[in-house]
């Protein structure tokens, strides 16, 4: 299994740098909108859709908003160029207000967990219910991801993606070799405080390491630290909320679709619940030195 996961890994990785660094913004949004739309589909199953129609019912109703987001900030784009009124450009900033509701409730989702993770195994809700949760969720990781790597240079979107899979890995090995606290047993019997804290060790080592290869300055370097670490908190119960969701549908994987990982839900739980959290984070920071 292991072999497996190492060998995915090492195939999808250098196509995920390639996609940051090469495809035009406009193309990386549409790849990670169609990848956001296949994790739709196992969502859909495990909120317990057998339906074919109304799997392809959901997917519509995702790529609405998505168009819509993407129309707006496009629009006020060519409308400052042909205008007079460079200003309107800010109100694409109003897109910037979705960033609330969506940390709130990453929030929400970890102190759920902490408080007891039986609980939320335990919250009955019904398919719609289920259905508005994940198009909330992934809709909200489609828009920050791709508002990221068009305000922000590649770099950040890449740090995005090492932070979490060095947060991973820095979990596993620490989580094996010292695990002995369960984090969240109901949940997710193989995750450890112990390994949480291998993640949050090597947020900091890679958050440093960012700083000081770009000469952030001392200030800025203890911020986007923070920021990293806070990020991985979050990102690990990203990964237990949809192991949650699994546990309640009685299956181990979102799906089958890569060899030694599962499904794409099973490898872009940590991604997707980081994503918000980090593009919040970089905003404010910009927005406090600024």
């Amino acid at each position: 299994m292991l072999l497996q996961r190492v060998i995915t890994a090492s195939i999808l990785a250098p196509l995920v740098v390639l996609a940051i660094f090469q495809l035009p913004h406009v193309y990386f949004s549409l790849l990670w909108a169609v990848i956001l739309l296949m994790a739709a589909w196992e969502w859909a199953n495990l909120a317990d859709v057998k339906s074919v129609l109304v799997k392809v019912l959901f997917l519509l109703a995702m790529i609405v908003p998505m168009l819509l987001l993407h129309f707006w900030t496009q629009l006020l784009e060519a409308l400052a160029q042909v205008s007079n009124w460079p200003e309107i450009r800010n109100y694409s900033g109003l897109i910037e207000l979705l960033m609330i509701p969506i940390v709130l409730f990453w929030v929400w989702v970890m102190f759920r967990i902490r408080k007891g993770g039986s609980e939320l195994l335990e919250i009955k809700l019904s398919v719609f219910k289920k259905l508005l949760m994940g198009g909330f969720v992934l809709v909200s990781a489609w828009l920050f991801l791709s508002r990221l790597i068009v305000l922000e240079e590649p770099a950040m979107t890449l740090y995005l993606f090492l932070l979490v899979w060095g947060a991973d890995i820095g979990a596993y090995f620490a989580g094996k070799k010292f695990g002995m606290t369960k984090l969240a047993i109901e949940i997710s019997p193989g995750k450890t405080v112990e390994g949480m804290y291998g993640a949050v060790a090597a947020a900091i080592v890679i958050g440093l390491c960012f700083t000081l290869y770009f000469n952030f300055s001392f200030l800025s370097i203890i911020d986007f630290v923070l920021l990293s670490v806070i990020t991985v908190m979050v990102s690990i119960y990203g990964d237990l909320f949809f192991s949650a969701a699994k546990r309640i549908r009685g299956v181990k994987d979102s799906g089958t679709i890569l060899p030694g990982h599962g499904g794409l839900l099973d490898r872009l739980d940590s991604m997707i619940a980081a994503i918000p959290i980090f593009y919040a984070g970089v905003w404010f920071i910009r927005w406090m030195y600024s």
